[in-house]
């Protein structure tokens, strides 16, 4: 019996089902499918709009596309056409997804945004602090969260490598659209400079550079953002208070007394700054020896003394949220792109930071306790 030529609406129904692999909703609601129809001989013929035609990740939905409708009952082979969105259809997609809103405001900064966002500061550099973020994230995104991840070091980026990021950002008209790896999607003024050439720029550049990775950006519904700060007190740390003022500070430090002050000093910014801080990872705290015993490199204590002092200055409690020991295939994941949390579960580093993670995100999503930025209103 010859199976019957599947109609219309199972065609885009199947469609239905693929997602953008950048802007991570169906194509069918977002206007990419150009034509679907089927012949005789059961060849589903499936007309595909990019949003331009440098798409980096055309072929990975090209396979999408050519999976889900295979599966559809009667079709016996599928062949896909890709074409380029008009510069009408990327402004009318630019609406659907941003509002029809010429003023590119700052998603996390709204006061009805429910997205948690965390700045991860050191004071110095060399305490691991990228290294933390990037496990916190694709920890985050393995428990089924909607992340993203600022590298907002604009002088010594690095996330995109320990992400594994393969693809640079697309535009589509005033948008930007992340490119994503372990399900985190990752924006680095490294995806725009070419042969990991240096980054030469003053204050004010670096806000504005900053502010367009905030606004510009399509990120979506994030539950999580996660902002790699350079180390110290300085412009960036600054800028992040000023245009996302609901940021939480997580301080990365290292055991060793040189650490620990600057890393007190990092977390002091709070207090001139009204943000909240909401803990403190100690990183490198010791090395386990092939006998079980720890050997601590760089002294000990190192994190609690931090949380205490601030915990003194700010007058409100600052917990120790996880004491990660030296592994190097922490080191090896960072240099091949493959996060410690996802490759080594079971390893004491990776447990800390899991156990940081759950800290970090346990506080159900709403807007409990949050700044609606209301004002009383005059009598």
């Amino acid at each position: 019996m010859t199976q019957p030529v599947p109609t219309a609406e199972q065609l885009q129904a199947a469609l239905s089902t693929v997602e953008d692999p950048e802007i991570r909703r169906p194509i069918t609601e977002i206007g990419m499918v150009k034509s679907a129809a089927v012949d005789a001989d059961g060849t589903a013929r499936i007309g595909i709009f990019l949003t331009v035609s440098s798409c980096p990740m055309k072929d990975t939905l090209t396979d999408r596309v050519r999976e889900a409708v295979s599966r559809v009952a009667g079709v016996t082979s599928v062949e896909v056409e890709l074409d380029v969105m008009s510069t009408q259809q990327r402004q009318e997609l630019q609406t659907l997804l941003r509002g029809d809103n010429p003023v590119r405001d700052i998603p996390f900064a709204q006061p009805g945004s429910l997205t948690k966002v965390f700045a991860v500061a050191s004071g110095k550099g060399g305490v691991g602090k990228s290294s933390v973020t990037v496990n916190l994230a694709a920890a985050m995104a393995a428990k089924g969260l909607s992340v993203g991840v600022l590298d907002a070091d604009i002088y010594g980026f690095s996330v995109p490598r320990m992400l594994g990021v393969e693809h640079r950002p697309t535009q589509v008209e005033q948008m930007i659209m992340p490119p994503s790896a372990h399900g985190v999607k990752v924006i680095s003024i490294g995806m725009f400079t070419k042969d990991n050439t240096p980054v030469v720029w003053r204050g004010p550049m670096l806000h504005r550079a900053l502010q367009q990775f905030l606004a510009d950006v399509y990120w979506g519904d994030l539950d999580v953002l996660l902002m790699d700060l350079p180390p110290g007190t300085g412009d960036v740390a600054i800028s992040v208070a000023q245009l996302v003022p609901s940021a939480e500070i997580l301080v990365v430090t290292t055991p060793q007394l040189a650490a620990q002050e600057v890393a007190q000093r990092a977390g002091s910014i709070a207090l001139q700054t009204h943000q909240r801080i909401a803990g403190v990872v100690e990183n490198m705290s010791w090395l386990t020896m092939p006998d079980g015993s720890r050997m601590e490199l760089f002294g000990a204590g190192g994190g609690e003394a931090v949380a205490t002092s601030l915990s003194r200055s700010l007058g409100a409690p600052v917990p120790l949220l996880g004491q990660v020991p030296m592994d190097v295939r922490l080191r090896e994941g960072g240099d091949a792109g493959r996060p410690l949390v996802l490759d080594a579960p079971d390893s004491e580093a990776a447990k800390e930071l899991l156990k940081v993670s759950d800290a970090l995100t346990g506080r159900p999503r709403g807007l409990a306790g949050m700044s609606l930025g209301l004002s009383p209103a005059g009598r």
